[in-house]
């Protein structure tokens, strides 16, 4: 029987079991909260991310969540400075030409702000720049995607939570929570 687990990375955890940087870090890491054997990451979140990490212990299920070729859909809620318009929101729908090629097109639409648990470290505010929330639905995992396609149209992320990946949700998950799926 295939175990999945749904594990919501809090900021500053390493989407990894083992810290391989420097000798004495004390780095939080995914075996600082998931104590099940034989499981592992189906895909990887950025330190300074939060939100939905899978894990399993099927290699081809592992696979078909983390491997762009199966266009597994994961979507972001951002927060970005500025206020965004249309006009970018568009740019974003159609792609977006990184330094590693065009990105496919994304669903991005503003959102209200989404009510979430207050992160730590808080995100800077400044009482001159606006900021707003989008939601951004991508099919790809390029390396910190999201925060490049944004900061492309001119809307610098100041915190990104990923919200889901196909039919699997954050919903319910307090930050450093896990449970079957």
């Amino acid at each position: 029987m295939t175990r999945v687990i749904l594990f919501n990375k809090p900021m500053n955890v390493l989407s990894q079991f083992t810290d391989r940087g420097t000798e004495g870090s004390d780095r939080q890491t995914l075996s600082d909260f998931i104590k099940v054997p034989g499981v592992y990451p189906a895909g990887r979140l950025d330190r300074d991310s939060e939100g939905l990490m899978i894990l399993t212990d099927n290699g081809r299920l592992q696979a078909r969540i983390s491997n762009p070729k199966f266009k597994q859909p994961k979507t972001y809620l951002a927060q970005v400075e500025g206020d965004a318009t249309e006009a970018q929101l568009d740019q974003l729908r159609r792609g977006v030409d990184l330094n590693d090629g065009m990105t496919r097109p994304a669903q991005a639409v503003r959102i209200d702000d989404p009510g979430l648990w207050p992160r730590t470290p808080p995100v800077r505010f400044r009482k001159s720049v606006p900021d707003c929330w989008i939601s951004l639905t991508i099919t790809e995992g390029r390396n910190r995607q999201v925060r490049r396609m944004t900061a492309h149209v001119g809307l610098p992320c100041l915190r990104l939570v990923r919200w889901s990946v196909g039919d699997w949700t954050l919903d319910g998950l307090a930050p450093g929570q896990w449970r079957d799926a």
